[in-house]
């Protein structure tokens, strides 16, 4: 105890210099904030709808546990920036980056790693089998309507890998509009250059909707002296990225819709291998990321009381590296089936159950041989039932489901929630939970690496809440408690082979809050603090901050609308046992709205220049500006 106290001690210390080093920074808040004009700002959304949390649309106040919802409009703020980028600038969330822009990046919820926390699009799980990591680089931000966060254990309503939480990418979806179309071009630092464009329509029961994107960087060096000789290679590292999507859904009755959406993206980027390179020869290694998802569902209103949902999923995430002498690839696909059931029980009781198959598979080649995967295909069979339910003050949500894989037989998980309205605007609430990950193909049989004996890991998760709720604002405060065993590490005790023998804890307390100031101003901001220790090894967590604070600010005069944001992070410990240090980000932006089809845009991001590590010899961009015109028709 005495241990933990004095390393707490210490990240507390080390993150005093770099406060008072960029507490300056705070005050470029104030370029976002002048006087208020008579123009009006949209109020704060409080209370928007949420399907991840339960399955079932939910309004976002009556859920258990800190979820959020992240609309366009938002989205739209940051037109330059990755997928990891806009989930780091959420509460609860970091991201690392290993290399130049749009190359590997993880994010860490809640401090668990990458693989513990389950991403989706549209509903449907897009983790790697091979490795456990969702692609990021490869879903495109102009793809997406929105993304709902779900903070905590979740493996009762989605199964393997929700231990940290379960970000649902939603796709754009036609507008209802008769016909709507918009076009964007943008330029900014390191040669970076992007353009989007999308159209929607509906008309006689059809309705359809169309986007793409393209973009590409000069990049800059992604890796410096710190990584080392052999991997050090000091040009730049360019990307190409480009993406293809879209819906066509025929409605046939009121209530009943058939639709067919597809997600094409691939991204080719450039990174620094590691493995010897002869003096002064030259090299441009390459890491090809593509991406196909296509979801075929229909969505039937049986009666007033019963919504059936049955799906179809099949996506296809291939990783090709071309290098110097070397080239080699992996493969995965996922076919992933569900059928849901929402059941209006009463107003206020709604009952879901499902079904689901989920197929994998992987294959993959090495300097243009075959890796000869001892086992290459992997089935899970499992159902599942949530049940949400108020009566006045008094809110209840409950799950169950039981996952019953090819290779580690049957795992059943469980949660209860309960909050309790105690006085006007104000909620408490508490839950339990328990979670597990999955093994990857890689962990279990990877010629010469696997174990197909492994057990998932498991988590058992508790949590407390507070929260209050007004007109124009919110503040919440949570507290959790995740207690993570059979942790899969490969150690030289057992050759590098991966084996169940660690033990984690995380304990955490969040707050944030957000409120309306007047009608044109908007505040916001988050801190995270967090304890998340190896009990194996009494060290940190890799890559995971104690301390994450973020706050943000918009404002808006007339037709001009202006947001900043800041971040700082204390020390992290990284998988070599380096101290990283914190760090502080300040990023502004503004967007003019030259008429009601055009606006103009600016992001100018890492304002102060900041030159920080996420991973050691690894590059992050420095000080960057990009401008963008977007046309709406």
């Amino acid at each position: 105890m005495n241990d933990v106290r004095g390393r707490t001690s210490q990240t507390v210390n080390n993150m005093k210099p770099i406060l008072a080093r960029h507490l300056a920074g705070a005050s470029l808040f104030a370029i976002a904030l002048p006087a208020v004009s008579q123009s009006t700002l949209p109020p704060v959304e409080l209370d928007p709808i949420i399907v991840t949390a339960t399955r079932s649309p939910e309004r976002l106040q009556n859920t258990i546990g800190d979820n959020s919802v992240l609309e366009r409009a938002e989205l739209d703020q940051t037109p330059d920036a990755t997928l990891a980028e806009v989930l780091g600038r959420q509460r609860g969330i970091t991201f690392v980056t290993r290399g130049g822009p749009q190359s590997l990046s993880t994010i860490n919820m809640r401090g668990t790693a990458s693989t513990q926390s389950l991403v989706l699009i549209d509903g449907m799980r897009v983790n790697s089998p091979g490795n456990g990591l969702p692609v990021l680089n490869a879903i495109p931000i102009n793809a997406i309507e929105r993304i709902e966060i779900v903070r905590g254990a979740a493996s009762s309503v989605y199964g393997a890998d929700a231990i940290g939480g379960v970000i649902n990418i939603i796709t754009r979806k036609p507008s209802g509009e008769s016909f709507d179309a918009y076009t964007s071009a943008g330029v900014g630092t390191y040669a970076t250059s992007q353009y989007t464009a999308g159209l929607s329509g509906s008309a006689n029961g059809w309705a359809y909707s169309l986007y793409g994107g393209y973009g590409q960087s000069g990049g800059f060096s992604a890796t410096n002296a710190d990584i080392g000789s052999n991997s050090f290679n000091p040009d730049n590292d360019s990307y190409y990225r480009s993406n293809l999507g879209g819906q066509i859904a025929y409605t046939w009755k009121p209530g009943q819709t058939l639709s067919v959406q597809t997600t094409q993206s691939r991204v080719n980027a450039g990174y620094d291998a590691y493995y010897f390179v002869p003096p002064d020869t030259p090299f441009n290694d390459r890491g090809i990321q593509t991406l196909g998802n296509t979801i075929v569902s229909s969505q039937n209103q049986i009666n007033q009381y019963w919504l059936s949902t049955l799906s179809g999923s099949f996506l296809t995430e291939k990783y090709e590296i071309q290098n110097l002498g070397l080239q080699a690839y992996n493969q995965s696909d996922q076919y992933q089936y569900q059928w849901i059931n929402s059941l209006a029980l009463t107003p206020d009781q709604t009952l879901t159950l499902g079904v689901e198959r989920l197929d994998q598979s992987v294959k993959g080649a090495f300097g243009g041989v075959s890796i000869d995967f001892p086992t290459s295909k992997i089935h899970t069979n499992a159902v599942m039932a949530t049940y949400t339910g108020r009566w006045g003050i008094h809110h209840v949500q409950a799950s169950a489901r039981n996952d019953d894989n090819s290779q580690y037989g049957n795992f059943a998980t469980g949660s209860l929630g309960y909050a309790i309205d105690f006085a006007r605007g104000w909620q408490a609430s508490a839950s339990m939970n328990n979670a597990f990950r999955a093994p990857t193909f890689n962990e279990l049989y990877y010629p010469n690496f696997g174990n197909p004996n492994l057990s998932p890991e498991k988590s058992r998760n508790v949590e407390i809440g507070l929260r209050y709720a007004h007109q124009s604002g919110e503040i919440a405060l949570t507290g959790f408690y995740n207690r993570i065993q059979d942790l899969i590490v490969s150690v030289q005790e057992s050759d590098y082979v991966p084996t169940n023998i660690q033990q984690a804890t995380i304990r955490g307390v969040s707050l944030w809050a957000e409120q309306s100031i007047g009608a044109n101003t908007t505040v916001g901001g988050s801190f995270d603090f967090l304890s998340p220790y190896n009990n194996s090894t009494g060290q940190l967590l890799p890559f995971i901050a104690q301390r994450v604070l973020k706050l943000n600010a918009a404002h808006r005069m007339g037709d001009l609308s202006m947001t900043a944001d800041w971040m700082l992070t204390s020390n992290r410990r990284d998988g070599q046992n380096n101290m990283l240090g914190g760090y502080a980000l300040v990023n502004v932006g503004a967007t003019y709205a030259l008429n009601k089809h055009i606006d103009l845009q600016v992001r100018w991001n890492n304002v102060l220049g900041k030159n920080y590590t996420l991973v050691k010899g690894y590059n992050n961009p420095g000080s960057n500006v990009f401008f963008n015109v977007t046309l709406r028709q």
